[in-house]
């Protein structure tokens, strides 16, 4: 039984996340090493905020992905109010 207002046919674009951030990680962690070899660590800073703002996301991404498509939440969270359907 739904009880929300969401489309049942909705997909989340998880493992193109996923990818993105492996992306962002590859480069955050070259802009890192890049600015620190070259003696600029602001921008190594910059980046090394980057790739832990990156990390967090993968980790966050992945713990998702492993909840499988079937995940519900648990009894302390609220289910979404079904729509008003008022006939006037």
């Amino acid at each position: 039984m739904r009880t929300g207002s969401e489309p049942t046919t909705a997909r989340s674009a998880l493992r193109m996340r996923f990818w993105l951030s492996a992306w962002g990680l590859i480069w955050a962690s070259a802009g890192t090493a890049g600015f620190a070899l070259a003696g600029r660590p602001g921008w190594a800073a910059a980046c090394g905020a980057l790739w832990l703002i990156v990390t967090v996301d993968m980790v966050i991404v992945l713990r998702h992905i492993r909840q499988g498509p079937r995940y519900q939440p648990g009894r302390d969270v609220p289910p979404y109010s079904p729509p008003d359907h008022s006939d006037p």
